[in-house]
């Protein structure tokens, strides 16, 4: 029988001073925050398993993970001591549940949601600065969306990998890519079972060209039929990039 119970984490962060989810040698990471936090409060160590691995800068108001611990509580009592020995730092535990061993944050995911926010203005930041890409030339929003169904599917995206990427595969099928306005703020929403590294940030820099009037729809979609990262229009900065959502 074993002595570690699972528990399922819903997490909320501001990336913008760390070099992404994953723990990495000294450099600041979610997990590694995480991990530091929950042995204060076990004594022990405890690998934090989240449903994805953001990258530096890329926030967070749905993550998801789990954790095994060698104390069998009430869960809301290991959100509030994860939070209490998280004082200071950017990240909040929003809601704690206990799992079964077979529940796994990452390889039970069915479905994972990111939004990037724009922010379509010629006066400059300030609330918002690192939370959102401030583009100051009017963006085409019709057509960035009409533009965006091209990707949806399943297509191969090397175009849009980092060549750092380590998926076996370029092949990924997008659910859903969805851009909308509200104002000043432009959201691009989009939904897959994963993607590849760097994906949702390079199909939002070439969103912007569409909408920018730099690329028409047809150069999106040649892009991507060049399976090229030479191809690739542009890179969108992480400030914008929310995990949203993960669906099981």
């Amino acid at each position: 029988m074993s002595d570690l119970f699972r528990y399922k984490l819903t997490i909320e962060y501001d990336g913008a001073n760390y070099h992404g989810w994953q723990m990495q040698e000294n450099v600041p990471s979610i997990q590694r925050d995480l991990e530091e936090a929950a042995f204060k409060f076990c004594q022990c160590q405890c690998r934090f398993h989240g449903a994805g691995r953001t990258d530096a800068g890329v926030h967070a108001i749905g993550m998801i993970a789990h954790v095994d611990i060698p104390r069998d509580l009430e869960a809301f009592k290991v959100m509030d001591a994860l939070n209490f020995h998280l004082k200071g730092i950017a990240i909040s535990i929003l809601k704690a549940e206990r799992v079964d061993e077979e529940f796994h944050a990452r390889f039970s995911a069915k479905k994972r949601h990111y939004r990037y926010h724009i922010i379509n203005r010629r006066a400059k930041l300030s609330l918002l600065r690192g939370k959102a890409w401030q583009i100051k030339e009017k963006l085409d929003v019709d057509a960035m969306n009409d533009a965006a169904q091209i990707l949806v599917g399943k297509h191969d995206f090397t175009t849009f990998r980092s060549v750092q990427c380590q998926s076996k595969s370029p092949l990924k099928t997008l659910e859903k890519l969805n851009v909308i306005r509200d104002g000043e703020n432009i959201y691009i929403d989009t939904s897959a079972i994963s993607y590849l590294h760097h994906q949702v940030r390079s199909m939002v820099g070439c969103l912007y060209y569409v909408g920018a009037g730099k690329w028409t729809k047809q150069d999106l979609e040649n892009a991507l039929l060049a399976a090229d990262r030479n191809a690739l229009g542009f890179n969108a900065p992480p400030d914008g990039l929310y995990f949203m959502q993960v669906e099981y």
